[in-house]
């Protein structure tokens, strides 16, 4: 597959130490570093008592991490482990995701940012350190061996991790844990968006022989089983505040038009990270409406 011509990460290596650090950039897929980022955000903003709490050298380095460490860490493992799969895989090398094709660059650098995650435990409250924890050791049994993404439904239900960041952040800056109803709530949520980001990859999996919720359930039942996930979220979060419910309640619909609308699933793939941005940056604002000062400067 990667005959015609080369992969970012072959050429990273043989092109010199810019090259390869803009392979690893790939590798870390820019167009989803929110995904981990983004929470930590909704999480300073639900979290904050004052609007001093919003930004803090402790806040904005939980970000740091989280935008780009931990997105190395977290891909970087995934596509050292699934080597083989990705070689037969077409999302692999077309420019959006590289190809991991051996520079030992990759392990070192999930290495390092695995020991910056590590780091991090020196320097936040404990409150935080359950969500951190949860998230480098989910990240890395996702892929790694016990390899949780071939062993339907753990594949699905692990992938909650990315709430992780928020709740870390929301206990960084309140020092007690967030709702449990809304842990659970972005876990589900979580837990739609990866089964859902599977779908492209059925065919490619099955080839490989490998088994996820989404090759178990087939295309049409797992956009069902993301609708569900989706609407058990709105559900959990509405718990909290129906109106946290509101932006979260543009998903279940989705997961119902892309299948019936004829849209490729492999096109529809990549609208997530807009809709998500834009769900995320609505829950955001939200949480920052009750400063008084904030609305002023608004007005």
């Amino acid at each position: 597959m990667s005959g015609d011509r080369p992969t970012a990460s072959a050429a990273g290596a043989r092109d010199g130490p810019r090259a390869r650090l803009r392979s690893l950039v790939t590798l870390s897929r820019p167009r989803f570093w929110l995904y981990l980022a983004g929470p930590v955000l909704v999480g300073v903003a639900f979290g904050a008592r004052t609007v001093g709490d919003l930004v803090t050298p402790s806040t904005a380095g939980l970000f740091a991490y989280f935008l780009l460490p931990a997105n190395v860490f977290l891909y970087g493992v995934n596509d050292v482990f699934d080597r083989d799969i990705d070689a037969v895989n077409p999302k692999k090398g077309g420019g959006r995701e590289a190809r991991y094709e051996g520079d030992p660059l990759v392990p070192a650098a999930v290495v390092a940012s695995a020991l910056l995650g590590l780091g991090l435990f020196a320097v936040t409250p404990r409150a935080t350190w359950p969500y951190l924890g949860g998230f480098l050791l989910l990240g890395a049994a996702y892929s790694a061996p016990p390899r949780l993404k071939t062993k339907p439904p753990l594949d699905s239900v692990s992938n909650g991790l990315y709430v992780l960041p928020g709740a870390a952040a929301f206990a960084l800056v309140s020092g007690a844990h967030p709702p449990t109803a809304a842990l659970v709530g972005g876990w589900l949520w979580s837990m739609g968006m990866h089964t859902f980001s599977a779908i492209p990859d059925v065919e490619p999996d099955r080839a490989a022989g490998v088994e996820t919720t989404a090759t178990l359930l087939g295309e049409t039942r797992t956009y069902a089983y993301c609708g569900a996930c989706w609407l058990a979220a709105v559900a959990a979060f509405a718990a909290v505040d129906p109106r946290l419910a509101l932006p979260l309640a543009v998903y279940p619909p989705v997961a119902a038009a892309v299948p019936l609308s004829g849209v490729s699933v492999h096109r529809a793939y990549w609208w997530f990270p807009a809709l998500n941005t834009l769900v995320g940056t609505l829950l955001t604002l939200g949480a920052l409406w009750r400063f008084p000062a904030l609305r002023a400067v608004v007005a």
